[in-house]
């Protein structure tokens, strides 16, 4: 049955999907069609039942369909699905993000993580009248035309330089670096350093597999931007909301004392409906139309339906629920590292609070992977037979060795427990035993 919705999907949609990576292009095979979904579960269109570690790639912090989430958008969907028009939820749910992350003194709401990026760099060229942006190359951060250059997630796993259709002028303003490399970043601010509007960097990298910042590198980061007149943005589109109360910069930048001139949220900041935020102090913000001269605007950004999940996501998002996760995080990073070691399976896991994945083969075992030339390094075959193995026992992986796994408050050790024994076996699949 699953075969014949993905032949029907692929009639009518290119690759049959709405979103590549969803298309299982890297990993071979049919997609699993979702059907529903509660708490760590979700249930295919044949009726299996898959213990899931996708998390809608990353907003299901709760777990999928909690009830007091569902409840809060039903009880806005009563009232209207969209008006066009400010509503009073929008500021209360700005609120709550500035009360948990310092520097943000007013925020614009959007549909997308996609949106958000790209406004964040309308705005950084707004405001300094400079053209040129820098990224990290494997640094994914949606995709606008200027950002595509050397992106990771889907890119990296269609194995993709960047897109067709993406001009040579839309793309020349953009510089790319290897990420976790301070000498090149103030090597171009030597050479250029009066064209650069902005640095953007994924606060901690998790779309060429989870690749964490260096100590000290966002920090180096606000210090050369600040030394420079340029303005740094901090793409938390993943990581904000679910590493920690204040996202990344929570377990970072509040501890060494510094902030970014813009961030970008995202995933969780919706309670898995469309909706991307930027955030900034005033002064930046204000440059914003209708206070100033750049120029956003979106029919259906702040949706109440979205801003009402949110809202419920975040009110419930205590210390608790990063505690459960963070401890979830810890056992099953146990738990694969123990069986792949066991199996002889050559391997790297990397962690960036409660975000992991497993980078495979004999060409990462010998140091941490830093940048996205060494991810590219990778045995993604062998992920692909995990994958599958994993798959026909039940669990839901990304189907991407560049993407990272997600837990929930609603996983459990019981869980946990499934995991391990499902690991045990697909461990025997990659090595062959």
């Amino acid at each position: 049955m699953t075969d014949d919705v993905f032949v029907a999907a692929q009639k009518v949609m290119p690759g049959g999907v709405s979103s590549p990576v969803r298309a299982f292009g890297a990993v071979g095979g049919t997609p699993v069609f979702a059907a529903s979904a509660s708490g760590a579960y979700v249930t295919g269109h044949d009726g299996r039942e898959y213990l899931d570690l996708v998390g809608s790639w990353g907003p299901a912090l709760l777990g999928h369909g909690h009830p007091e989430v569902v409840e809060a958008v039903q009880q806005a969907a009563s009232r209207g699905l969209s008006f066009g028009a400010p509503t009073t939820g929008e500021t209360e749910l700005a609120q709550l993000i500035i009360d948990r992350v310092s520097g943000i003194e007013k925020v614009r709401f959007t549909s997308t993580g996609t949106e958000a990026t790209m406004t964040a760099i309308r705005l950084a060229r707004g405001v300094t009248g400079r053209d040129a942006i820098i990224k990290f190359a494997g640094c994914y951060h949606g995709h606008s035309d200027g950002l595509l250059a050397q992106a990771g997630s889907g890119v990296a796993t269609a194995g993709l330089p960047g897109s067709a259709g993406v001009t040579t002028g839309a793309a020349g303003d953009t510089i790319v670096v290897p990420y976790n490399d301070l000498e090149a970043v103030q090597a171009v601010f030597d050479t250029r350093g009066g064209d650069i509007a902005a640095v953007i960097t994924e606060a901690a990298a998790a779309n060429m597999g989870v690749v964490p910042p260096d100590a000290g590198f966002n920090q180096g980061l606000h210090r050369i931007t600040k030394a420079n007149g340029a303005l740094l943005i901090q793409d938390e589109v993943l990581t904000g909301f679910r590493v920690s109360d204040a996202g990344w910069w929570g377990l970072e930048g509040r501890e060494e004392g510094w902030t970014p001139d813009i961030y970008c949220f995202g995933k969780v900041t919706g309670g898995g409906m469309p909706l991307a935020a930027l955030g900034g102090s005033a002064q930046i913000m204000d440059h914003l139309a209708p206070v100033g001269p750049v120029y956003q605007a979106g029919t259906l950004s702040g949706n109440p339906l979205a801003v009402a999940a949110g809202k419920a996501t975040l009110s419930l998002a205590d210390g608790g629920v990063y505690s459960h996760i963070d401890s979830l995080a810890d056992q099953l990073a146990q738990i694969t590292t123990t069986h792949l070691a066991d199996a002889g399976v050559p391997h790297r896991l990397q962690r960036a609070g409660s975000l992991l994945s497993v980078f495979w083969g004999e060409d990462v075992v010998a140091a941490p992977v830093k940048n996205y030339g060494q991810a590219q390094r990778q045995d993604t075959t062998m992920f692909t037979r995990f994958f599958h193995a994993m798959l026909d026992q039940g669990i839901l992986l990304p189907p991407s060795a560049f993407e990272a796994w997600f837990l929930s408050a609603a996983h459990t050790r019981s869980d946990m427990d499934r995991l391990d024994e499902a690991i045990s076996v697909a461990v025997t699949k990659v090595s062959g035993q």
